[in-house]
């Protein structure tokens, strides 16, 4: 049976949301708040397996591929450059993928955005709702352009700070980790195959992941500060400051950061929503629902998930009703729980400079997890 969706949200989750739900022949709209559709937003990301196994679902992987950089280890190098481990990574999605791909994040979206464009899905840009008037037969939904439409069901990937979150009565919302991260696009240094991460320095972390053949992206984590006391002109000269304190590839970073612009500063954040994940026909996935700091990166992963699951319980089923909903929310809480819990941990050891932490023993019990499919 066919039935229509409105997507509010033109995100990872949203997008990929948006094409399993053509495939299966419903009727879906796609809505986006940003004129551009996010296209050029954003540096870098970092996709594991398990991310992987849910683009490959969506139809998108080749492309992935053919656009990022795979690899299947990890190195560690001290604040000089010097190596100090490099280690496989977990090969979570299983054989046949790659453990960890990185790529330019506008480079997926923009693949995503030719999927959703491929499906047939409507699609409508610079637009938002505002409201939803729920009824037996469905959702009103109210647009910020003054138009209504009813639909048989209302999914909100609309990200961190959801509106939809908020319309329908769900007052989570996001709590600051007291730590903060410096993103920017950068060539990829040579040498670079895989990520480098440094412990120790001015930062927590100083990270470089390749994206491509001749570009990466490198990040700086540090003790949250003020947001308001950072000019945003000013981004790349504060990068600049801190990424002077290391070696080996930041030698060459250090050249690239030249351009304020490209530059991004946010903090890390902890989501989750501990009761229902909708009210009536309205259900949350993705950075909605849950969100955590990018220290096991996995935050796309665990949004691309939720896309998979609700798509298939909304296959399964004729009748879409709370009991679908509470099934998706059930199916995804406890695993989501233990990415947000795992990540946020990670970030606190680090805060509170724990030498004792059991770093390796929760990240092999996270990745045993999630292993496992969704």
């Amino acid at each position: 049976m066919s039935h229509s969706v409105l997507v509010l949200g033109g995100g990872t989750a949203g997008n990929a949301l948006t094409v399993l739900l053509r495939r299966d022949g419903h009727l879906v709209d796609l809505v986006e708040a940003k004129p551009d559709w996010n296209a050029t937003a954003g540096s870098g990301i970092t996709l594991q397996g398990n991310a992987l196994r849910v683009l490959d679902e969506v139809g998108v992987l080749d492309g992935v591929l053919r656009e990022g950089f795979p690899f299947n280890e990890l190195g560690i190098l001290d604040p000089s450059g010097a190596v100090v481990a490099v280690q496989p990574t977990a090969p979570i999605g299983g054989t046949g993928l790659p453990a960890t791909l990185g790529m330019q994040r506008p480079r997926l979206q923009q693949i995503l955005i030719e999927a959703v464009r491929a499906s047939g899905a409507g699609v409508r840009l610079g637009l938002t709702a505002t409201a939803f008037e729920q009824h037996d037969g469905g959702v009103d939904v109210i647009f910020s352009d003054g138009t209504r439409q009813r639909y048989d069901l209302v999914v909100g990937a609309d990200g961190l700070n959801s509106s939809t979150r908020r319309l329908i009565g769900i007052d989570d919302v996001p709590v600051p980790t007291g730590m903060a991260i410096w993103r920017a696009p950068v060539p990829r240094p040579s040498g670079v195959e895989h990520t480098q991460m440094i412990y120790g320095g001015p930062c927590f972390i100083a990270g470089c992941c390749p994206t491509g053949p001749d570009t990466a992206y490198a990040y700086l984590v540090e003790r949250s500060r003020d947001r308001d006391s950072i000019v945003p002109d000013a981004y790349a000269d504060e990068m600049l400051v801190l990424a002077k304190n290391y070696g080996g590839p930041w030698a060459e970073i250090q050249n690239a950061l030249t351009d304020s612009a490209v530059v991004n500063y946010s903090w890390f954040d902890r989501l989750l929503v501990d009761g229902p994940w909708h009210r009536g026909r309205v259900v949350l996935v993705g950075d909605a629902a849950h969100a955590c700091p990018p220290t096991l990166a996995q935050g796309a992963a665990m949004s691309l998930e939720d896309s998979l699951v609700l798509a298939e319980l909304l296959a399964a089923h004729d009748v879409w009703d709370d009991a679908v909903f509470t099934a998706y929310r059930d199916r995804r809480y406890q695993r989501v729980r233990t990415v947000v819990d795992a990540s946020v941990q990670l970030g606190q050891w680090l805060l509170d400079g724990a030498r004792d932490a059991d770093v390796p023993g929760l990240m092999g019990r996270t990745m045993a997890t999630l292993a496992e499919r969704p």
